[in-house]
């Protein structure tokens, strides 16, 4: 405890990240969970309970606005004065990241899913997808999979970790936590999904300026880790995107230095939906694509935990000298 309160804030929040990660790592290679799976239940029963297609657009944006203030304001408020009860402190912040922070072994099922796509084993891949994704799986060619799961990967890594632990070191747990819930409601009332088109205006619009700037650091170390291989062109082609309120800068990025093709159409409750596609010179993804993916999601998490620890221990050293 003496060594702790020794430690600067910064250097404290770091070292909890640090070790909540490993523990979060752990926990997801051996144990497949989801601590706020009630929570989404709770947003999908809300969601039904509240939205009313019959009402005007506008009617549906505020009862999407009051559903989550509603939700969200309680929690944080009890969270909050809860703190002041607790004795151990980190104990309390890690717990908190714990439960903002997403599952740390989607690495491990796209390598599950490449496997299967190889072995021609498409109906296991669709399975798998089928639960961490909202697109509909079932008409997914290997090329359409692959795709899927790539995009997959780096979205949920960007939104349930880089964008969690970010909000972590720059305003507490609490933030981070409350985030995360955001999140959730993005997910179930989802703007893609015709009946939440309008209900779910303000979950989507926090979540994108929560995470546009974290998402642009990420964006921007994938940049850094292709000099040499096209960075320079890669930024030129990408650039119009980096002030978009959407994820349209990093998916880009990832597609022009993984070589592939990213985005474009998918089918949503048996809708087409056209979204921006980005780098069509490039090739169709391959399982292979896949791995290609998942080490460019690690050197992006790894190199940032890197720099932060660098940070932190130059950070304490100057303090105590």
């Amino acid at each position: 405890m003496t060594a702790l309160t020794e430690l600067t804030p910064f250097t404290y929040h770091v070292l909890i990240l640090v070790v909540v990660l490993i523990i979060k790592s752990i926990v997801s290679h051996f144990i497949t969970h989801e601590p706020l799976r009630f929570f989404q239940f709770y947003c999908a029963q809300l969601g039904l309970k509240v939205l009313n297609t019959n009402n005007s657009a506008q009617h549906q944006i505020i009862a999407g606005l009051l559903a989550l203030l509603i939700t969200l304001v309680p929690i944080v408020i009890i969270l909050w004065l809860f703190a002041d009860f607790v004795a151990v402190d980190y104990v309390w912040q890690g717990l908190l990241l714990y439960l903002a922070l997403g599952s740390l072994n989607l690495g491990q099922i796209n390598v599950g899913i490449a496997q299967a796509l190889v072995a021609k084993q498409n109906y296991l891949a669709k399975q798998t997808l089928k639960s961490l994704l909202l697109r509909e799986t079932e008409q997914l060619s290997q090329v359409g999979l692959s795709k899927a799961a790539i995009e997959m990967h780096l979205l949920r890594s960007l939104q349930q970790i880089y964008v969690v632990s970010f909000l972590f070191l720059t305003f507490g747990p609490l933030s981070a936590l409350s985030y995360r819930l955001i999140l959730e409601m993005h997910y179930c009332w989802n703007t893609k999904l015709g009946q939440y088109k309008h209900f779910g205006f303000y979950s989507q619009l926090f979540i994108q300026l929560i995470q546009w700037l974290p998402s642009r650091v990420m964006s921007l170390l994938i940049l850094l880790s292709s000099i040499g291989k096209g960075s320079v062109l890669f930024w030129r082609l990408t650039r119009g995107h980096i002030f978009k309120l959407n994820n349209d800068f990093y998916i880009a990025v990832h597609a022009f230095s993984l070589a592939v093709r990213l985005g474009g159409v998918a089918m949503y409750q048996g809708e087409k939906l056209r979204k921006a596609a980005f780098n069509d010179l490039g090739k169709q993804p391959e399982p292979r694509d896949i791995i290609k993916a998942n080490r460019k999601v690690t050197f992006s998490i790894y190199s940032s935990l890197f720099l932060l620890v660098l940070l932190a221990l130059s950070w304490q050293f100057t303090m105590q000298s």
